[in-house]
């Protein structure tokens, strides 16, 4: 029998003793559960940096991982705590602030509930950490069996994040900054599939304009002269812009929200 798996990504960092306290939750109701960290150190109230990390993150793990996601704003708050099971046999217990969007549109929900039943929770439940106190231990309830509808009603309506989509129009695609990561590489919104649309056979043409900037396109960062910029497809299926062992969003100033630009070149500077 496989060990049930629940992945938490939080913005607790690793030197507090939030963390701890949530998988103690966690383990002294099922100790046969894998836990997992997606990470702890998203930005401080970084809902749509959250978002991104699990919407990267969560197809890769076994069906019916149960992820829970604390980065929540509005802790104390009247906003309530989301269970949601989807199509795909996910389960993610989070706070209704818009984290799931990426996720939940990515994968659709078969039930959405929050989560009321106080005989699922903590005997004490504080106004100030609910991730310990109501959602940690409903995870670690659903890894035994107990069905969603137990935990609460289902809701008709959440709330969800106002994310820009990229565009093709006469050949040009439009689109926008969604992520920065470790390596300073600038994640965007295009997906591999409109630069097929717009050159299947002749990506080399193709340039990635942002600003006054005109970036050629490579098929890997190897690819690329060293300190250069350039953009790829990357391990995501989306448009990357990056430097060769260096940090695009530092050496090129690029911040989430940038706008990007996609189009065969025109005798542009190539930086």
């Amino acid at each position: 029998m496989k060990r049930p798996v629940i992945a938490l990504l939080t913005d607790f960092g690793g030197d507090d003793f939030f963390v701890a306290s949530m998988k103690g939750v966690i383990l002294g109701i099922n100790p046969e559960v894998s836990l997992v960290d997606i990470a702890h150190r998203v930005p401080s109230f970084g809902v749509e940096a959250a978002a991104f990390r699990l919407w990267a993150s969560y197809r890769f793990f076994p069906e019916g991982t149960v992820f829970v996601v604390v980065v929540d704003p509005g802790v104390g708050s009247q906003r309530e705590v989301l269970l949601a099971a989807t199509q795909g046999n996910y389960f993610f217990i989070a706070p209704d602030n818009g984290v799931l969007t990426r996720v939940l549109r990515d994968d659709p929900p078969r039930t959405v509930r929050h989560l009321q039943e106080k005989s699922y929770f903590l005997l004490e439940v504080s106004r100030t950490f609910e991730g310990r106190d109501r959602m940690a231990p409903v995870a670690a309830q659903l890894t035994l069996g107990i069905p969603c509808d137990k935990f609460g009603p289902e809701c008709v309506t959440y709330k969800e994040l106002d994310l820009p989509e990229a565009h093709l129009r006469a050949g040009r695609i439009s689109g926008a900054v969604a992520y920065i990561d470790k390596f300073g590489n600038a994640i965007t919104n295009i997906p591999a599939r409109l630069l097929e649309a717009v050159a299947a056979d002749r990506k080399e043409d193709l340039r990635c304009r942002i600003g006054d900037l005109a970036i050629p396109f490579r098929e890997s960062y190897s690819a690329g002269k060293k300190g250069r910029s350039l953009f790829l497809i990357g391990s995501l299926g989306l448009l990357e812009v990056a430097v060769r062992e260096g940090s695009a969003a530092e050496e090129l100033g690029l911040k989430v929200g940038e706008s990007v630009l996609v189009a065969a070149k025109k005798n542009d500077e190539e930086r």
